[in-house]
């Protein structure tokens, strides 16, 4: 099983930024990509990027293309979501999840976190 956590969400004003953390911990050997999705309410969840854990390969959705970087750290087993110049449609629970392979349909992910809210206001 892989474990993981994130944390950095909170409440900004459009054209703000905030970085989204997630911990991983337990089997991550067995999770190779990194991904990040968001759900806001009334919605499906959506794919946001994904992160392969060994070649450090990115994805982006085109929503979030040029604002969003994600980023890994090997030695912490963390992962990073940075958000910059967000907009008030970013609002949502933003979730990162693992997976065996890549993939940007969240039913491929087996491991998922709690969610982390992320506001931003106009």
């Amino acid at each position: 099983q892989v474990q993981l956590v994130e944390s950095g969400g909170g409440l900004v004003q459009a054209g703000g930024s905030l970085r989204l953390s997630c911990a991983a911990s337990g089997r991550t050997f067995s999770a190779n990509i990194m991904g990040w999705f968001r759900q806001a309410p009334g919605k499906e969840r959506e794919f946001v990027a994904r992160i392969g854990w060994s070649n450090g390969l990115t994805y982006y959705a085109d929503s979030v293309k040029g604002r969003f970087t994600i980023s890994r750290d090997n030695t912490k087993n963390t992962g990073y979501l940075q958000m910059n110049s967000l907009k008030p449609e970013d609002t949502a629970v933003y979730y990162c999840a693992g997976a065996e392979y890549s993939a940007i349909i969240p039913r491929l992910y087996n491991y998922w976190g709690q969610g982390t809210q992320v506001t931003v206001s106009s």
